[in-house]
């Protein structure tokens, strides 16, 4: 029998005004993979790279897998790997690190657990690792991958009959252990357009689905489409006039890295860095930040900073946080309510600064903002990418 969260929030409340001394913003990543599946280095070198550059709150999610038991991990020969082992046995030391060598002088490595290296990293109020998995399913060869954000145990693919059924039972099985456990956690769709496996019509239908990537940092993912299949934000757009004429909650978009490559940084790899979510909320705990991507109060984003985004009686204020030298241009993107099911979004209003406000009006049915700077993006996705954010749906309240 499988099992559907009842998800009861339906408007984004972004009205801030009388709390904004007791909230924060909070940089994090969602999808980054590590020696646990197919990602190339070790759990602790990557968690330092993530705290290091500024991070609040990570997740490694690996395919389908927990980092727990015992697991070895076995060292290329090749020059690049073995240097990158000695870099981490010389940060580390041989007290934490357990290695073997066999008789040919091959080299295998157990991997650290979640529960051995959370503690190393994680400081209170200061840098918060969730546990994570990338539940990793497919239908008739179509990759399906969703990911499980603060997972208490690992969740096996629930398969099913089509793209559509899979997605959704993979998204009850992670509401299911939400529910059982009361452990705070949340699933977001990964790259719909990875191998083109997930089209609209697949998501149309899907209950309990908040959230997904509008930007994946994996070269492979198709973030932009092609000339026949359509990008993530005509997708993004697409699915929330069919969401919000169905009576669904709004759909939620997050930036993330997917990072599979850690120590060679090029466009073509899946690098860290490129992609991120900035939270806010009360606390830097899973509670709290939970609850702020849930009601909406966060934005995507591959560099832009926002001081402030406001949503109130039907207003949407955008503050960008300048760079010297940097020009920035605001779009206002939504719909009318007399678009049909499956129409486009339009572009309602454009300007050029670091301040914005967009007054939706009564024929608005949703309207989200996107951020564009004259900066580009460092190490991007693809040539020619600008650093760029982008604010989450609103609709006026009834």
């Amino acid at each position: 029998m499988r099992f559907l969260l009842v998800i009861f929030i339906t408007v984004s409340v972004l009205n801030t005004s009388g709390q904004k001394s007791s909230l924060k913003w909070y940089k994090g990543n969602t999808h980054t993979h590590s020696y646990w599946s197919d990602g190339d280095d070790f759990p602790e070198m990557i968690m330092g790279w993530y705290k290091s550059h500024g991070y609040d709150f990570i997740s490694l999610s690996d395919h389908n897998t927990l980092a727990e038991g015992e697991k070895w991990k076995q060292i290329p020969r090749h020059p690049f790997r073995q240097r990158r082992f000695n870099e981490y046995l010389e940060k580390y030391g041989p007290k934490w690190v357990t290695y073997k060598k066999d008789p040919s002088g091959q080299i295998s490595v157990r991997l650290k657990t979640f529960k051995e290296y959370q503690p190393l990293f994680e400081e209170k109020d200061k840098f918060l690792v969730m546990q994570a998995e990338e539940l990793s399913d497919e239908y008739k060869g179509k990759p399906i991958h969703i990911g499980a954000i603060n997972v208490k145990e690992v969740i096996k693919p629930q398969g099913g009959n089509s793209v559509a059924e899979v997605m959704q039972n993979d998204l009850d099985a992670i509401y299911e252990q939400r529910t059982r456990t009361g452990q705070p956690m949340f699933p977001h769709l990964n790259h719909p357009n990875f191998r083109y496996a997930v089209k609209l019509e697949d998501m149309i239908n899907l209950k309990g689905e908040r959230f997904f990537e509008v930007y994946n940092g994996h070269p492979e993912v198709h973030n932009y489409g092609d000339s026949i299949s359509i990008g993530m934000e005509e997708l993004w757009d697409r699915l929330q006039i069919h969401y919000i004429k169905q009576g669904k909650p709004l759909l939620y978009a997050l930036a993330t890295d997917d990072a599979h490559n850690h120590t060679e940084y090029k466009v073509g790899l899946s690098n860290p860095g490129r992609g991120w979510i900035m939270v806010r909320a009360k606390q830097l705990t899973p509670t709290a930040l939970i609850e702020a991507l849930e009601r909406g109060d966060f934005y995507a984003t591959t560099g832009v900073e926002l001081s402030d985004v406001k949503f109130n009686n039907g207003r949407l204020d955008i503050q960008v946080k300048p760079s010297t030298g940097i020009h920035y241009i605001i779009q206002f993107w939504g719909s009318t309510k007399t678009a049909k099911a499956g129409a486009r979004g339009v572009l309602l209003k454009e300007i050029k600064g670091t301040k914005a406000v967009y007054q939706l009006k009564s024929q608005d049915l949703f309207v989200r903002a996107k951020i564009i700077s004259s900066r580009p993006k460092e190490n991007p996705y693809q040539e020619g990418d600008m650093e760029t954010a982008w604010t989450q749906p609103v609709i006026s309240p009834k």
